[in-house]
């Protein structure tokens, strides 16, 4: 079993924040390896919830501020499986970047080995005005 560290970075490469999940497979497909985010990053939150959320996809009815989301605290929980979905979706329309390792993973089908590289790299794409 592997433990990984997920990490969110800046287009540049500065870190943004990071977990670490121990017990996972050695080999992963992305799409079930960004669900396993997602999922991590919701419990932990339902656990205590805040008024930011700061995970990978805005969740439904939230509102986008810096470094985060605004959610309305009378709202209730937020739905891992409802946010691993639009996470598939954002991967898909690159809405960020996957990296494992110096490597982009570019189709969610892909297997990937977590002994080789346990880092795995989430870079958040901004859209251009105009573009």
């Amino acid at each position: 079993m592997a433990t990984v560290t997920f990490r969110d970075e800046t287009a540049t490469g500065r870190p943004l924040d990071e977990f670490s999940l121990p017990g996972l497979p050695d080999r992963i497909t992305a799409r079930e390896l960004v669900r396993l985010r997602v999922r991590e990053e919701v419990a932990r939150f339902n656990a205590r919830p805040a008024p930011r959320f700061n995970g990978l996809v805005q969740p439904v009815e939230a509102e986008v501020e810096l470094n985060g989301y605004r959610v309305d605290s009378g709202r209730g929980r937020i739905d891992w499986e409802r946010q691993a979905d639009v996470a598939e979706r954002a991967f898909q329309r690159n809405g960020f970047l996957l990296l494992v390792g110096e490597r982009q993973i570019e189709d969610l089908a892909e297997m990937i080995d977590l002994t080789a590289d346990p880092v795995v790299s989430f870079v958040k794409l901004v859209r251009l005005v105009g573009g």
